[in-house]
């Protein structure tokens, strides 16, 4: 689904799979010239971190995908890079509390310049769009909470993806804790599909057979400092108060002209209102 998205927006990207899955994942994207197949090195699964002693006896979750993809870019020599969740079904631009879907790679752009300013913005990314109302004031950014699903990582930081689940929230927490900011973007949302109701990696291997309890469990046992289990929406989840990282500040770069850049005014990156049929 995120794939497709992306190839509509005329975006170039790679999708991440098994080897068993190549042959499937080559016939989906052989007439589509933005998508490109990476295939997983086993080697980080082997090695990945998952914070149980569980070992071999289940999946180790995404995470292991999410560092050889990180390790990727390093090795193309990039400073940064996106890594999404399948299952995002359009990317949307927030402007005065309407929502608009977004067909342009400036999305991403916006919100890559925007980390660029600061030297210690470790990850960022659009906010999950159920979570915003349309009737309700937001803030065009918010700071120092988790980034789930559709994140920009610096890629030089000291740390990793690691967990058996959750590891989206690990590692916003790793960043935060270590003092660093995150970088959640109300002005560019993601519409992604709800946990278990779109079949997809985790499906089959965690979700089907035993819920969402013990990916809420674990993170509850790596930072019982700022994670608690909580039962809401009619299934388990997991609640983390970020409040203690307010005191985490943005550090702008001194290379930036910054008088100039706020005298500058709104710069919409090129995208305008168009009737398009989706």
């Amino acid at each position: 689904m995120t794939s497709d998205y992306l190839s509509r927006m005329k975006i170039p990207h790679r999708l991440v799979i098994e080897e068993q899955e190549y042959k499937k994942y080559k016939s989906y994207t052989k007439d589509n010239q933005y998508a490109s197949l990476l295939v997983l090195d086993r080697k980080f699964q082997a090695k990945y971190e998952t914070l149980d002693d569980l070992g071999e006896t289940k999946s180790k979750g995404p995470g292991a995908a999410r560092n050889f993809a990180w390790q990727h870019s390093i090795d193309r020599g990039d400073e940064r890079h996106w890594v999404m969740d399948d299952n995002i079904r359009r990317f949307v631009r927030f402007n005065k509390n309407i929502f608009y879907s977004c067909y342009s790679g400036s999305f991403f752009r916006a919100m890559e310049d925007f980390c660029l300013r600061y030297e210690n913005i470790y990850m960022a990314g659009p906010r999950y769009f159920m979570f915003v109302k349309r009737k309700d004031p937001e803030a065009a950014v918010l700071f120092n909470s988790r980034i789930y699903s559709c994140n920009l990582i610096k890629n030089d930081i000291p740390y990793k993806w690691r967990g058996r689940y959750n590891e989206d929230t690990i590692l916003s927490l790793d960043i935060l804790r270590g003092g660093f900011c995150t970088i959640q973007f109300n002005a560019f949302l993601q519409e992604k599909i709800t946990t278990q109701i779109m079949r997809g990696g985790c499906s089959g291997e965690f979700y089907d057979r035993e819920g969402t309890l013990p990916k809420s469990r674990l993170l509850a046992q790596v930072y019982p400092q700022y994670a608690k289990i909580v039962y809401k929406f009619s299934r388990i989840h997991h609640y983390v108060d970020y409040s203690s990282f307010k005191k985490n500040r943005l550090i702008r770069r001194k290379d930036i002209d910054w008088a100039s850049l706020e005298a500058g005014g709104c710069d919409n990156y090129g995208m305008k209102l168009s009737v398009v049929e989706d």
